[in-house]
């Protein structure tokens, strides 16, 4: 893989943030030291003795209350002869009111002409904790929003700066794991079409003495589960080259803008590796046409997303090295100035594979799977046709667990014919049903099987069974012998039997 010459210069040292310093920590914990110091020896003020309320109203009553300060539900005063409470003695006393009281205690003290001092709540402590309580929780936010910005945003930009930030996978030559085209199987002419762009990222030379610029966008267009993402793997594995992928929903946030600052940042990071590939999965979540989206503010989002993906592409300062792949299933919903020549100039179609096509991705799959003799890959082919390559790496898979589960050595025939009626049919299901119910059900699947073989031009029927499967009681499955792409009257008819 080829290397960039120029290397950058090592970044200096970021500034440590400043909660990370010993200095910040000794002050914090000497403030609180001397907090404890200064509310338990200088504002505490004399020791007091704790009494029931009752004990209280009653020297009350013998006119041995000197004076009351209340604050609150508490009491604190001074009594004018010691009094004992359990194993303390003193005149200076405290104690609480109950809420439910309703002895008169103002019209008594009044009586006894006690003085009575009230205090406002929380007027007995420390200042500074007092100062703590009231910006301590506030502090504690701006904290912790300091903390997840350094954590986020790295330093500059902070926690604001890293939702514009490309959430793009970077995939190099180094990457374990990689996918090349000899692990996709089944659509050859798409990898015909690809291999030519992979060949421009390796000898671009050899294009460019004739003038040719290599395509700036490849649409790869096909119904879900044809492999497009597999096919865009193989293209980074084959081409050696910075491979960014991501899909195209990781664009779009609620803050505004945030979309169009991740495409910026995503085509400045394949500028500054190229020549690399970016591949935007699921394109129709952010192109679709500006004239189909419906809503407000999520529509204007993505719109300005869009807007940029155009500008990136083909604007003012057009990319020479980065080719953008990009994969949908709706093409129909996509706006036509992101399909026009300059954007995306090719058109990659990855249909279902056809009888040979699914005999290469069975074996394929099968790779590391250990088949019985009379397994047959070419009839297990004939017997999936509309499957796609993740259907048939489903059947190789369930298959094998079928196999695991019956204790098998190796996976038959069998084990691929049960694979695929549980792919199609849906799982059995333990439902115990009386005789009668039995017998409407086997009328029924009887009468489909009948008309699909009175019928001309109808499918085959594989199978007919009243176990009931998925969501249904019954099935009557019919399979066609090859792969069909026209439907005369006659067989439109039998589909529908």
């Amino acid at each position: 893989m080829a290397t960039n010459p120029t290397r950058a210069a090592p970044p200096s040292p970021a500034r440590r943030p400043f909660w990370q310093s010993r200095g910040f920590w000794i002050y914090v914990v000497a403030l609180l030291v001397l907090n404890y110091l200064f509310s338990t020896f200088i504002t505490s003020g004399p020791t007091r003795i704790t009494v029931p309320y009752t004990t209280f109203v009653e020297q009350v009553t013998a006119g041995n209350v000197k004076s009351i300060t209340a604050q609150s539900n508490s009491i604190q005063g001074e009594f004018r002869r010691p009094v004992s409470s359990g194993s303390q003695s003193g005149t200076l006393f405290q104690t609480e009111r109950p809420v439910f009281a309703q002895d008169n205690l103002g019209t008594l003290l009044q009586e006894q002409n006690v003085p009575i001092t009230a205090a406002a709540p929380g007027s007995g402590q420390s200042p500074l904790l007092a100062l703590l309580l009231g910006f301590g929780p506030v502090l504690l936010l701006v904290a912790a929003f300091i903390y997840i910005s350094q954590r986020a945003g790295g330093g500059a930009g902070g926690i604001l700066g890293s939702f514009g930030r490309s959430q793009a996978k970077l995939y190099t030559a180094d990457t374990a794991g990689r996918t090349t085209f000899n692990d996709v199987a089944g659509i050859d002419e798409a990898k015909e079409d690809l291999a030519e762009v992979v060949d421009f990222l390796r000898t671009p030379e050899k294009y460019q003495r004739l003038g040719a610029t290599i395509p700036h966008g490849v649409l790869l267009v096909g119904p879900p589960g044809t492999g497009k993402t597999l096919l865009a793997r193989a293209v980074a594995g084959e081409s050696n080259r910075p491979f960014f992928s991501l899909s195209a929903s990781e664009f779009v946030e609620a803050i505004v803008g945030v979309g169009a600052s991740r495409v910026r940042d995503l085509f400045a990071q394949a500028k500054a590796a190229s020549p690399s590939i970016i591949f935007i999965d699921e394109l129709d979540a952010i192109g679709r046409s500006r004239a189909a989206g419906t809503g407000f503010g999520g529509n204007d989002e993505r719109e300005q997303t869009l807007n940029q993906i155009l500008t990136e592409m083909d604007g003012f300062t057009p990319n020479q090295n980065v080719v953008v792949l990009a994969a949908t299933n709706r093409p129909e919903v996509l706006d036509p100035a992101l399909l026009r020549p300059g954007r995306f100039d090719r058109r990659v179609a990855v249909a279902p594979p056809d009888r040979a096509g699914r005999e290469a991705i069975l074996r394929l799959h099968a790779r590391t799977v250990k088949l019985a003799p009379d397994v047959d890959l070419g009839d297990i082919a004939g017997a999936t046709a509309g499957f796609v390559g993740a259907d048939l790496r489903n059947v190789i898979n369930e298959a094998a667990l079928i196999a695991a589960r019956k204790g098998r050595e190796a996976v038959t025939r069998q084990d691929l014919t049960d694979a695929i009626e549980r792919s199609v049919l849906g799982l059995q299901r333990p439902i115990v049903l009386g005789p009668d119910e039995r017998r409407l059900i086997a009328y029924h699947e009887s009468g489909h099987a009948l008309m699909g073989l009175l019928i001309p031009g109808s499918d085959p029927v594989r199978k007919m069974t009243i176990v009931p499967r998925g969501l249904s009681l019954g099935s009557t499955y019919s399979q066609p012998i090859d792969d069909r792409y026209n439907y005369p009257e006659s067989y439109l008819r039998g589909r529908i039997t």
